[in-house]
């Protein structure tokens, strides 16, 4: 990077720090209570939940991972992000106002209020080693591989870099990262619209046409195998997206519980009213429909650039001679003109810090709220929950830049690793979480099945291939050869077979139990919660207008 672009990015880096300082200070009182830390209670505006949402979502995996999958796949994959728009309605109008009715702020909370004890504490562990050894390793490694491969700095100076300035915008709380996510949004979207902007300029002038609407218009006809959203069984990408399945199986569940029952995204709107925190999570909806022109599409541009053999440097992307996609988006960074390298690396970086500390943040508050409060420290002051928070901050981040190299997620590609590795427990989680809103006969055994027999089963199916032939499931459209020709089950298939298997043995146990008398813990629910204002009637409409718009375009 040049001199100019550095210059960018410190302005960046300076803007957020001198930004999340003044909003700590403004906003701290004598005391800072655990509430108020960890959920920023009341202080969050619509959108600042909106925009929080997303920077904690959109990270390292969707800039670095999903922009590989764009350059492996195409646009299929955009249906991650543009179902997420739907799911995030459907949060708001059902999810949402169960948890503020009910007073919950953290997941094992909702767990131990509807369930019991034992199964919240499960899932409190569960969470916990998910999101440290899943999703934060993920988001470091990939993000400190991206930063050093753009700007010349070593692995490791980028992975620590990056965690330092995570934890010290975590540390500060929830109030910090919510307003400081409006100026990291800020430069994510403009920073990475800049780059399709001039990815699509490339493709435009190599084929001699004029402006992106040219560039968008000759990937469309060069590569019209990247701009279909269905796959068909003779796809080779088949097993990721498994037709249909992304419509009307699985990718519901991956949604669904990634929203609405994640302690990581739902946090954000939990110490809101529920008037703001719907018009919050719409706001995000919106800007989850606008994520695929950001992430995706630089991954397809930088696909026919290297079909070409024009525009890029081919071997950055064949690191020891093998094809790497997750290498798309870093080397499509590096053929960017100075000045817009910097705001685009700026953006980058903005996406990985946002995601590390939301992240970080939600670990800390599991681990304090739903384990030290209830099973180590009892009597625990205001003072000592927020000390504890801030410790379990620091440690999460050291384990996490401990044990991500040892993961071999770049090899794998990272989004996928995360979408699969989460899949292990997100059906059974989803059931009970689920059935435990909506059906007040469901009892604690029928959870514990759910999270246990759920993860036990989600493995079984993982490594059924190898002990049986499932070949016979091809024709049913719920097996596919992988590279090397044994039939396995798409993992999003998987999750919907576990699912469905979790919602009949737990509506069966319930039943025997509630035969024999047992009573199971029920919540405040009424049809009066699910009353929606009209301006947010009208915006979900357009969301739903948009999707069907998209979907029917690019079939």
């Amino acid at each position: 990077m040049k001199v100019t672009d550095y210059i960018i990015f410190l302005a960046y880096f300076a803007i957020v720090a001198v930004y999340g300082f003044w909003i700590y200070h403004r906003k701290k009182q004598k005391q800072m209570s655990s509430k108020d830390y960890f959920l920023a209670e009341g202080s969050l505006t619509w959108w600042a939940i909106g925009t929080s949402l997303i920077a904690s979502n959109i990270s390292a995996e969707q800039f670095v991972a999903m922009s590989g999958d764009g350059f492996k796949m195409g646009l299929a994959i955009s249906t991650y992000e543009w179902m997420a728009a739907a799911t995030l309605v459907i949060v708001a109008t059902f999810f949402i106002p169960v948890y503020l009715k009910n007073k919950i702020y953290t997941m094992p909370q909702f767990l131990s209020q509807r369930y019991n004890g034992t199964v919240a504490m499960i899932m409190a562990v569960f969470w916990l080693l998910l999101y440290v050894v899943v999703n934060l390793t993920s988001i470091l490694y990939l993000g400190a591989l991206a930063v050093s491969s753009i700007s010349g700095i070593g692995f490791w100076y980028c992975m620590i870099g990056l965690a330092i300035f995570s934890v010290i915008i975590a540390l500060g709380g929830m109030k910090v990262i919510g307003y400081t996510d409006v100026i990291q949004v800020a430069f994510l979207i403009f920073g990475g619209l800049a780059t399709t902007y001039l990815a699509l300029n490339l493709v435009s002038d190599h084929f001699g046409g004029h402006g992106v609407l040219d560039g968008l218009s000759f990937l469309r006809e060069k590569a019209p195998d990247h701009f279909h959203m269905i796959f068909k069984k003779d796809s080779a990408n088949y097993a990721s997206l498994p037709g249909m399945t992304v419509l009307l199986g699985g990718m519901w569940i991956v949604n669904l519980n990634y929203w609405g029952c994640n302690q990581y995204i739902t946090q954000r709107a939990l110490g809101a009213d529920l008037k703001t925190a719907r018009a919050g999570i719409l706001f995000a909806a919106f800007l989850k429909l606008l994520m695929p022109l950001i992430v995706v599409l630089p991954g397809i541009a930088v696909y026919m650039l290297y079909t070409e053999k024009t525009g890029i440097d081919v071997n950055s992307m064949m690191p020891g001679g093998e094809l790497r996609p997750d290498r798309a988006y870093p080397t499509l960074l590096n053929i960017l003109p100075t000045g817009l390298k910097g705001l685009s690396f700026a953006a980058l970086t903005a996406a990985i810090v946002a995601s590390l500390a939301g992240k970080i943040n939600s670990i800390s508050t599991i681990f304090t709220l739903d384990i030290f409060k209830k099973h180590i420290n009892t009597a625990a002051s205001e003072k000592k929950l927020v000390g504890t928070g801030r410790v379990v901050v620091i440690v999460a981040m050291a384990i996490a830049i401990a044990i991500s190299p040892f993961l071999g997620i770049d090899k794998k590609g990272g989004f996928e690793f995360i979408q699969e590795y989460t899949g292990f427990v997100s059906p059974g989680i989803f059931a009970m979480f689920i059935l435990g809103f909506f059906w007040k006969k469901t009892t604690s055994n029928a959870a514990l099945f759910a999270t246990i027999g759920g993860f036990g089963l989600s493995v079984l199916l993982k490594f059924l291939p190898g002990m049986m032939d499932l070949s016979f499931l091809h024709n049913f459209g719920f097996s596919v050869a992988n590279a090397d020709g044994v039939y396995e089950i798409p993992f999003l298939d998987r999750m919907g077979i576990v699912f469905v298997v979790c919602i009949i043995v737990m509506f069966a146990i319930s039943m025997f139990e509630n035969s024999k008398g047992d009573k199971s813990n029920g919540l405040e629910v009424d049809s009066s919660m699910f009353k929606v204002h009209p301006s947010f009637a009208v915006g979900s409409l357009i969301v739903f207008g948009i999707l069907v718009a998209l979907y029917s375009t690019f079939w």
